[in-house]
């Protein structure tokens, strides 16, 4: 079917601080992917950070889950303007920003995913976002269809959350629980007493805001205490895990 629309109902469902519930992507496989869209997570996290990923990876699992309902959200490697031009015209509308310590680097974040005049987004009339070129109102709403996520992974960056999160145009903010106990001096212990006081600072904030607020939390026990403490969209595993874990279950069960 024709794309004719830039609507973003995940950008809405964010800013409605509703529970969605999502997956990390990192195998850089569209197939493994596609599995992960079939499944119904409201949200799938294709990682271009600590994964095997680039643009030309990406194309193709945004093509294995155009008829998925779950959103393809994309974690770029930096808060980098190129970079995120070329994610935004391959046709990502949802980003995770990662290490965001500052209110001036949140304004960079927006700008980075903006036209003229509200940002800086080099124009290209023709590319896989519009359809190419087919969306007819795509450069009148798409500004205000594109889902701006922060990631807080720091000391400074949860010093500076109020801040961060006031900036116009953030939709989000979500925790790096593994990097933040690192900052913290609690590294590989996210369940710190500090760290997790860190984190409730985070997810308050937000609220305060109005904004939504996120972690990745791979463990059934920590996602539904994450939920309690006021986290509204969460990714509870991730593919190299799941595929990791079952395959080794499965070779335990006859190999020992």
């Amino acid at each position: 079917m024709k794309k004719t629309t830039c609507h973003n109902q995940f950008k809405q469902d964010i800013s409605a601080r509703k529970t969605l519930i999502g997956c990390w992507a990192a195998l850089g496989n569209p197939i493994a992917t596609e599995i992960l869209g079939i499944a119904g997570f409201d949200w799938l996290l294709l990682d271009g950070e600590h994964a095997t990923n680039d643009v030309l990876t990406f194309v193709p699992q945004l093509m294995a889950l155009k008829d998925s309902i779950s959103a393809p959200v994309v974690r770029p490697a930096w808060n980098d303007q190129v970079l995120i031009k070329r994610l935004l015209d391959i046709g990502f509308y949802n980003f995770l920003i990662p290490y965001i310590e500052t209110a001036q680097q949140a304004k960079q974040a927006v700008s980075y995913t903006r036209y003229p005049p509200d940002g800086v987004r080099g124009v290209s009339v023709s590319h896989r976002s519009n359809a190419f070129g087919s969306i007819k109102d795509y450069f009148e709403k798409i500004n205000q269809n594109i889902c701006v996520m922060l990631q807080i992974e720091t000391q400074q960056a949860v010093d500076n959350v109020e801040e961060i999160t006031a900036i116009e145009g953030v939709d989000g903010i979500f925790v790096g629980p593994s990097d933040l106990s690192a900052s913290l001096g609690h590294f590989g212990n996210p369940q710190h007493p500090e760290v997790q006081a860190a984190i409730k600072k985070v997810f308050d904030v937000a609220k305060k805001y109005g904004k939504g607020c996120g972690i990745l939390a791979p463990l059934d026990a920590d996602a539904r205490k994450y939920l309690e403490m006021g986290a509204t969209f969460i990714a509870v595993g991730n593919d190299l895990g799941l595929l990791r874990n079952a395959t080794q279950a499965l070779a335990d069960k006859f190999l020992k």
